[in-house]
């Protein structure tokens, strides 16, 4: 595909099919993404790829412990509750999503059940868990490289036929994924990336959020043309 049509037509999916995908695929994908640069070529990074009955535990564990009444336990520092102009743009991406699935206002089943897919990783067959060296933290810097291969995932993933969806909600509970994934105390997890084929019959796959023009975050500086 080419690169801008790439870009302009991926989308994050939501809904996937059970089809499988090959290992060999997936190894292709991060073969692409560890292309990213990366600070001073150190590439900080580790992929843990999860799929059948791992990520079944996985998955069920987390929902369980946050429906649970359990606290958030992030290897990284997590922000509050979004304000101003980031929660407006939260609000409003979740507002096209309800829509799509035909969730209304008050319907707290129908919500809920939206929060338990995302605590579900959507149900995706595959799970990539992205994580960094420890001993880089505090970690601005090897957080950026990660962000690089994480983007690099999607793309070269998109570019296959595959669907993802980057997913902090699928390991809110870090303890938990480093012990089913058998993940080293000296790497900190950063985030997740659900994957796999589409389904183009779940209403929320159709869904894109919409980006700001350029003119209200880039700024010019010492160029002749206006």
């Amino acid at each position: 595909m080419d690169f801008g049509e790439l870009v302009q037509t991926r989308r994050s999916v939501r809904g996937f099919k059970k089809q499988p995908v090959p290992r060999a695929t997936i190894d292709e994908i991060i073969a692409l993404a560890k292309r990213a640069p990366s600070s001073m070529n150190t590439q900080p990074w580790h992929v843990h790829v999860l799929a059948g009955a791992p990520l079944e535990v996985l998955r069920r564990r987390n929902m369980e412990a946050m429906v649970g009444g359990a606290k958030p336990n992030r290897d990284i520092a997590i922000h509050g509750e979004y304000e101003g102009v980031h929660r407006e743009r939260q609000v409003d991406i979740a507002k096209k999503l309800f829509a799509a699935m035909g969730i209304a206002r008050d319907d707290k089943p129908m919500r809920t059940d939206w929060v338990l897919r995302g605590f579900r990783q959507f149900d995706a067959p595959v799970s990539l868990v992205l994580t960094y060296d420890r001993r880089l933290d505090p970690g601005a810097v090897c957080h950026f490289d990660l962000g690089a291969l994480c983007y690099g995932i999607v793309m070269a993933a998109w570019d296959r036929g595959l669907g993802t969806v980057i997913n902090g909600q699928g390991i809110m509970r870090s303890d938990i994924v480093r012990e089913v994934a058998d993940i080293p105390e000296d790497e900190a997890i950063m985030t997740c990336v659900a994957m796999g084929y589409p389904d183009e019959s779940f209403p929320a796959n159709a869904v894109r959020s919409d980006r700001e023009p350029n003119e209200s975050f880039v700024r010019y500086i010492g160029f002749d043309d206006a």
